[in-house]
């Protein structure tokens, strides 16, 4: 009905606007650590732990925060997520005396928890408002996911140039101020959205399901390959030949916008179609389509994933032949990056179509909690191999993880097969 579509764009526009301040400061804060503290004399591998509880809290957060959702409303947790981030920027406008590493790994595990329990209450609230089967299902997501990734890059940016123009301090109060505008928005979200009847227990945020399990699976190697050089090593590396921070910055910023780009587009790119049955997906409970094919399946993100190991290897076998220039490195990444992007837009789109109403929450938040462990896994990784290895073994890790991204995706098609092969929906 036109009145529900209307509210239903609103509720959309309203989880999506806040979503982008959060990620703007998100990818902000992440330049100006990596950056102020590489200028403080940090080591790579000392820069990579200041992340550690951020990643670390991102894993509980999302496993907690899937079951929390389903009991209070994801605008509630979108709020104390929003709140968080405030009180984690507010924590860093400190003087440089304050800032040791264990303060610091204090504000970030705050910024961890934040960002996943927004993330996880805009993924499952994106769920909610869809209502015109797969195929708008798969847009509203690409968009979202696409377009915060796009401001991801943005702030990278933004979190170099203020970090020049007003110093690590004034750049976290002026982000700070921001984020409460973001906060203002997801008051105007209706009170229990999200929140299912009846008790959700606690074990519950454990997922008993084999497709979203083997997904989550995939998604920790898929992004632990990806964290494993962007986090430390790449920056670190191109500072060492010569780049300054602002290039940094900027190249850094135009991946992660041509990445969100990219999975903005992923719909048209991947050529998904809109459903003609017009049900909401996955309300049989069985993780099915319920409608004709109209997004992606496991055949694509097994194929998306075995494509990343053409980047990765092109990269590996130049720099074992003395080539290591910085174009050619940021030339091969960045094509990586397109072929990630779409990858990354299947998986997001699938947890989701995998999941029914009232388990979105608990499962968005228990496949961000495998996001979030790939995340930590690269994490320390970028610092530690890049302090050892160089940058060729940061991507050595890459190929590696992508390799068995690619393997558990395959147990994805099997499962899939199995429930059409048994009568159910099939989902490819």
């Amino acid at each position: 009905m036109p009145l529900a579509m209307t509210q239903a764009l609103r509720h959309y526009l309203t989880i999506t606007g806040n979503y982008w301040l959060f990620t703007l400061t998100d990818g902000a804060i992440r330049m100006l650590v990596v950056l102020h503290f590489y200028q403080l004399g940090y080591s790579p591998f000392a820069i990579a732990m200041l992340f550690l509880f951020y990643e670390f809290f991102g894993i509980v957060t999302n496993l907690v925060g899937g079951w929390l959702g389903a009991r209070i409303g994801l605008n509630r947790t979108m709020q104390v997520g929003t709140g968080l981030q405030i009180v984690a920027l507010l924590m860093l406008t400190v003087p440089d005396a304050w800032l040791t590493v264990v303060y610091v790994m204090l504000a970030q595990a705050l910024s961890g928890i934040a960002k996943d329990l927004n993330k996880m209450s805009a993924k499952a609230g994106v769920k909610l408002v869809a209502r015109e089967g797969n195929a708008q299902l798969f847009r509203w997501v690409a968009w979202i996911t696409g377009s915060k990734n796009a401001l991801k890059g943005a702030g990278f940016f933004l979190g170099a140039v203020l970090l020049a123009a007003l110093g690590f301090q004034g750049a976290m109060g002026l982000l700070a101020a921001l984020l409460g505008v973001g906060f203002l928005m997801t008051l105007t979200l209706p009170g229990g959205f999200g929140a299912i009847k009846g008790k959700s227990g606690f074990r519950q945020m454990f997922s008993r399901e084999p497709l979203i399990n083997w997904l989550a699976a995939a998604r920790l190697f898929l992004f632990g390959a990806r964290d494993v050089w962007f986090v430390v090593a790449l920056p670190v590396f191109l500072v060492s030949i010569g780049w300054d921070f602002h290039w940094v910055g900027a190249y850094l910023a135009l991946w992660v916008i041509g990445y969100g780009l990219v999975q903005s587009a992923a719909p048209w790119l991947l050529g998904a179609r809109r459903s003609k049955a017009g049900r909401h997906p996955g309300n049989n409970g069985d993780g099915a389509s319920d409608g004709p094919r109209d997004g992606p399946g496991a055949r694509t993100a097994v194929a998306w994933s075995f494509a990343l190991v053409l980047p990765l290897g092109a990269l590996l076998l130049a720099i074992a032949s003395g080539q290591t220039a910085g174009w050619m490195i940021t030339l091969g990444l960045a094509f990586f990056g397109v072929v990630f992007a779409l990858n990354s837009a299947t998986h997001s789109y699938l947890v989701l179509r995998y999941s029914a109403d009232e388990k979105a929450s608990q499962n968005v938040g228990f496949y961000y909690a495998a996001n979030a462990g790939g995340r930590l896994l690269g994490t320390v990784l970028s610092g530690a191999s890049y302090q050892w290895l160089g940058i060729a073994g940061s991507l050595g890790f890459a190929l590696a993880f992508v390799m068995i991204a690619g393997l558990l995706s395959l147990r994805l098609v099997a499962l899939e097969s199995g429930l059409s092969g048994d009568g159910g929906h099939a989902v490819e």
